[in-house]
């Protein structure tokens, strides 16, 4: 009697939550779940259960799609543990409650009042045909792994014989969830795409894996949308959305910008005796992985501190809404460079593209890009100070904490000297990452902004 008293206050408690709040919670309960999996000694690869601490944090790791490891995923884990570790990728890429939605979908063939609203609080409310976009992700993101492990097994399987066949769709669903675990480390444990930075069949195909991940599920609904009427109307163009055009005109140009960058910065260094072929691949490469997916095809400990100053403005950005990816995304910073481009043009409201953008939207986009850079300065100040005895540099320090907000995975080799409490901050630090910073506040808090509707009086400050 007790027992149910208990499990109806918790089912009550629980169907309570706004659905912030659950997305969050299923983040949180993912990556405990995962943690004490990966603590089983049969998870590791010697047979010796790790410390929770290190299960905890690839759990995290990989549930937050960062790519950030305490250990080589190979040598370090079994085939248990790094399936474990590949079930949270996927999972943690498109959101538990994603799943959940779909596997409603197909028992019931219909989603209910709240399953709409918690599905639509992942997809940012921006659509209105959730049912159809749930599918829509589910059959692009499975199309796109069994593609990408086809494609990937051509170049694996002769090289690494059945073990190519792990290795493929391992490969495959860590690039397309943009989470940048490997298990190249049977070769060389901790090098991971550098193995790869002269095989430009495979560095494509991860690339492109990346790319179609991060751009966002809306985005690849609407192409989908507008391809098919196209087709069927017979339209001449194909004419996207405002914020379909936004994502990929911004996404072409910073992996262009980044590839560019790096090639400048690292030409006389990390990619000096490669072919030009190698070096613009590498290039094209280290710009893709950059923003969310955290392969690297150079050692980022041997970089130039320009090049790491570079790969930090990129994780910073990130992907695109609604994606595999993390950062403060792609349209954020958009809005925030039109609204400043439009104050010095001395307009009224932000204009980009001939749209007024509304004013929540910048607001919005403000307080994300002002909280996210002021945490990562912040832990960032913390980590050195809490390693200060190590003598880590502060730039290496700044790539870590940005690479785990972002949830990219890029390191400079920092990761796994890092203490107990250090850990701990950055586990918190990729959640946070992940659901967003504002997701996070508002499922604590439980607020609403002006929930009473009360009309404030104006106050008039001086600025500048």
């Amino acid at each position: 009697m007790i027992n149910e008293k208990i499990e109806g206050g918790f089912l009550k408690k629980i169907k309570s939550f706004t659905p912030i709040r659950l997305v969050v919670l299923s983040f949180v309960l993912l990556m405990l779940l995962g943690g004490l999996l990966l603590k089983l000694p049969f998870s590791s690869a010697d047979g010796v259960s790790k410390p929770f601490i290190d299960c905890l944090f690839t759990a995290t790791s990989a549930t937050c799609v960062t790519g950030l490891s305490i250990c080589d995923t190979f040598t370090g884990w079994s085939y248990f543990g790094q399936a474990v570790i590949l079930v949270l990728i996927q999972c943690g890429g498109l959101g538990l409650l994603t799943f959940a939605s779909a596997f409603t979908l197909i028992a019931r063939k219909k989603l209910g009042l709240r399953d709409l609203q918690i599905v639509k609080e992942y997809t940012s409310g921006s659509i209105t045909d959730i049912p159809k976009l749930i599918k829509i992700i589910m059959l692009m993101t499975f199309s796109c792994e069994i593609v990408g492990a086809i494609l990937l097994s051509f170049a694996f399987i002769p090289k690494f014989g059945l073990l190519g066949i792990w290795i493929s769709i391992f490969t495959a669903i860590s690039s397309f969830c943009n989470a940048g675990f490997d298990l190249f480390g049977f070769i060389e444990p901790g090098k991971g795409m550098i193995l790869f930075a002269n095989d430009i069949y495979v560095s494509v195909i991860v690339m492109l894996l990346i790319v179609v991940g991060g751009i966002g599920f809306l985005v690849v609904f609407d192409l989908q949308k507008q391809i098919k009427e196209k087709i069927t109307r017979k339209r001449k163009r194909i004419e996207v959305s405002y914020h379909s055009k936004i994502v990929l005109i911004t996404t072409g140009i910073l992996i262009v910008f980044g590839a560019i960058a790096f090639f400048v910065s690292e030409c006389s260094n990390t990619l000096s005796g490669r072919g030009i072929a190698e070096q613009i691949n590498v290039s094209f490469f280290q710009s893709v992985t950059s923003r969310t997916a955290g392969f690297a095809a150079v050692d980022l400990s041997q970089v130039h501190d320009v090049t790491k100053f570079i790969t930090v403005i990129l994780m910073f950005i990130g992907a695109s809404p609604v994606s595999t990816g993390g950062g403060v995304k792609t349209t954020t910073i958009v809005v925030i460079f039109a609204t400043v481009i439009s104050v010095l043009k001395g307009k009224d409201g932000t204009v980009f593209g001939k749209h007024k953008i509304n004013q929540k939207v910048v607001n919005s986009a403000i307080a994300i890009s002002v909280i996210s850079l002021t945490y990562i300065l912040v832990i960032t100040g913390f980590i050195a100070a809490i390693e200060s005895e190590q003598n880590i540099s502060m730039f290496n320090i700044l790539l870590e904490t940005t690479s785990a907000y972002s949830t990219t995975g890029l390191s400079a080799s920092v990761t796994a000297n890092l203490s107990i409490v250090s850990k701990l901050i950055l586990v918190l630090t990729m959640l946070i990452g992940r659901v967003g910073p504002l997701a996070l506040f508002l499922s604590v808090s439980g607020r609403k902004a002006n929930p009473n509707g009360k009309i404030l009086p104006e106050g008039k400050v001086i600025v500048g």
